[in-house]
């Protein structure tokens, strides 16, 4: 009999012992409540936050933020940290420091939909995309090597024409090569180039196609007063001679 009671008594104690260690490590209500706000406070934040990327044109920069206009014409802030990796095809210490107003670039980012900002983790300096230009050619300077064309809507683009340019004229079905002495004015043409980084009415032509018996567009006003500014310089400070034909 004594030893079933004493039995039952170290039975009791073990059970005693378990029932306060379980207590001991087991959670209290606010320790609870704190972890699953830590973990919605975390949840929330990743929710506002995607991975994304654009491309655009620099409108301005400083240490720490850059602004685009994207294709849409949408302004796009970036910010840059310490993180942020830059790079250029011409360049291999390309920087921060080296972006320029009217360059394109292509940023890959974490994106913050509250603040609508990007936190750049890529930057890279990529080449613009070709304008295309449609128009009428309304001058000609023999001496800078530049064609004045003029669009439906009234703007005047300035096409400067180098080396790299091919001009071809269209008629009666036919494709044939053509060169800039040859190029009368006003005559139908449609332009594709490079955007001029200094002058946002000017283009390097990389191609220029004359259709001579096309008849420009009648809401074409070749008589219109706003020109715009010619500089006349490729951006390098070079300016090349193109290939007469």
């Amino acid at each position: 009999m004594k030893k079933s009671f004493a039995f039952l008594i170290l039975i009791s104690f073990i059970c005693l012992s378990r029932g306060s260690s379980y207590a001991a490590i087991s959670p209290t209500p606010s320790i609870n409540q704190q972890l699953l706000d830590e973990i919605a406070s975390k949840t929330a934040q990743l929710n506002l936050v995607e991975k994304k990327g654009i491309t655009g044109t620099v409108t301005d920069a400083s240490d720490t933020q850059i602004t685009l206009t994207d294709i849409n014409g949408n302004t796009r802030f970036i910010d840059v940290d310490e993180l942020t990796k830059f790079s250029s095809p011409s360049s291999n210490s390309f920087g921060i420091s080296d972006i320029t107003k009217g360059e394109t670039l292509g940023v890959l980012g974490l994106y913050n939909k509250q603040s609508r900002r990007i936190l750049a983790r890529e930057v890279d300096e990529i080449t613009p995309f070709p304008k295309v230009i449609y128009g009428a050619i309304s001058s000609v300077d023999k001496t800078n090597f530049e064609i004045t064309v003029v669009k439906e809507s009234g703007q005047k683009i300035v096409a400067e024409v180098e080396n790299i340019t091919n001009t071809y004229s269209y008629s009666t079905g036919i494709t044939s090569k053509s060169g800039f002495s040859k190029i009368i004015p006003p005559v139908t043409v449609i332009a594709i180039g490079s955007p001029d980084k200094q002058d946002p009415n000017k283009i390097i032509a990389l191609r220029i196609i004359l259709f001579p018996d096309i008849q420009i567009n009648q809401n074409i006003n070749l008589s219109a007063q706003n020109s715009p500014s010619i500089i006349p310089s490729t951006g390098s400070g070079k300016k090349l001679t193109p290939i007469v034909h």
